[in-house]
């Protein structure tokens, strides 16, 4: 069965927030000495995430 994939569009602001809020878990598990691994590679992925221009309709939204 193929895994779905799902692709959310964020602007620099709304990134920015969701960097620091995984950030923010990751240093808590960090304090209760938890594994990261997860945050850490989520973390990433969205650092990494190829950019895509707008397109003119998509613009407006």
């Amino acid at each position: 069965m193929k895994e779905e994939k799902r692709i959310v569009a964020l602007d620099d602001y709304e990134e920015g927030a969701v960097i620091t809020a995984l950030n923010d878990m990751r240093n808590k598990e960090i304090a209760e000495e938890n594994p990261t691994d997860f945050v850490d590679e989520l973390m990433l992925k969205i650092l990494h995430a190829p950019l895509k221009k707008a397109r003119g309709r998509d613009e407006a939204r």
